[in-house]
């Protein structure tokens, strides 16, 4: 499994009332739905799953993605996307 290198940009979350949120240090958005929205980030993949949930902002220029809707839980993968196999870490975290 390959280390993910932080390209100098500060990865945070910022989460306000479980309804909305800010991530930063995101390198690219995977997939995104009204139940989860899947981030690449400086610190590995970063699924964020609830309901009602909306990419309301997108600055990638600045790595910054903003979330709405209730969040009910954040889960970090080392894997990279396009990592495929039933029994693959991506499928056995995010299903």
């Amino acid at each position: 499994m390959e280390a993910v290198h932080n390209n100098g940009r500060e990865h945070k979350i910022t989460l306000n009332n479980r309804e909305a949120g800010v991530v930063t240090g995101v390198n690219a958005v995977i997939s995104f739905d009204p139940n989860e929205v899947l981030l690449e980030t400086e610190q590995g993949m970063l699924m964020i799953k609830g309901t009602d949930l909306n990419v309301t902002k997108l600055t990638l220029e600045k790595g910054e993605v903003e979330v709405d809707g209730r969040v009910d839980s954040m889960t970090y993968s080392d894997m990279k996307p396009g990592i495929k196999g039933e029994n693959g870490l991506l499928n056995r975290l995010f299903k």
